[in-house]
């Protein structure tokens, strides 16, 4: 089994004349949904990889809050992408054709929101402290948990839509989601290390709420070509946008998202 992270956009956005959004509310409305849309090879190369079972963390993507809000599983494995020679979908591609796709996409889905949103700005937050630190709301994960964090993609490359996690990390997030810990309210007024911050982490705290504007690009703002990945996804009950990631952030990847 293999674990993995897929964005899409919450809040509303028009492309051709369709609004790409796709939040865990909508998610967890149509149950199941095809993930179209992704027009990134590297994105699209991984969910080559992706099998029936493995395991789905939902993220929140281009919004002013990024982060975790829902857990999903691959149910259909990769076949073509039918909306790339439809005109008509927001990320149309015409150097694609059904006798020879290049667009691939799986099905996806919804299982459980996470009733603790475990945010980008808390992730990050657990990324800047030393390993000779400890946060004191999320040690219960461990500190095989805190370094699997540590290591995400998400927080080293995160404009990526589509992102493999490990197990550890995986684990350690769902135990987040159900614990939570860390209160409603802001993560740097709730949570502290067990020694003083160190500067980057306070410059980090700083840069959060513009970061995450940036990096959302997951897939829903820019509409990327070869190289960017939107994904917005029509599912069985019409359109609706699955990330587009902002590896490029062009048009469709999130002009937001933060990772």
């Amino acid at each position: 089994m293999k674990y993995w992270l897929m964005k899409a956009e919450p809040n509303s956005r028009i492309v051709k004349g369709k609004d790409v959004k796709f939040s865990v509310d909508d998610f967890e409305a149509v149950g199941t949904t095809a993930w179209e849309g992704v027009r990134n090879f590297e994105a699209r190369n991984l969910m080559k990889d992706m099998s029936t079972g493995d395991k789905v963390l939902f993220y929140h993507s281009n919004c002013k809050n990024p982060g975790i809000a829902g857990f999903a599983e691959v149910c259909k494995e990769t076949y073509p992408d039918y909306t790339a020679w439809d005109s008509s979908h927001p990320y149309y591609d015409p150097k694609t054709n059904k006798e020879t796709p290049k667009w691939f996409m799986v099905d996806v889905k919804f299982v459980f929101r996470a009733p603790h949103f475990v945010s980008l700005s808390l992730l990050r937050r657990i990324a800047a402290v030393s390993s000779h630190d400890t946060l004191e709301a999320v040690a219960y994960v461990g500190s095989d948990g805190l370094k699997a964090i540590k290591e995400m993609a998400l927080l080293n490359r995160g404009r990526l839509s589509v992102q493999r996690v490990s197990e550890a990390c995986w684990t350690a997030i769902e135990e987040m989601a159900r614990r939570g810990g860390w209160g409603d309210t802001s993560f740097s007024q709730k949570v502290k290390a067990t020694s003083i911050k160190s500067d980057r982490t306070r410059k980090i705290a700083e840069q959060d709420s513009q970061e995450e504007l940036k990096d959302g690009t997951g897939r829903s703002t820019a509409s990327d070509g070869p190289g960017l990945e939107s994904r917005w996804g029509t599912s069985r009950r019409g359109c609706k946008r699955k990330e587009s990631d902002g590896d490029t952030i062009n048009a469709r990847r999130k002009s937001a998202r933060t990772k």
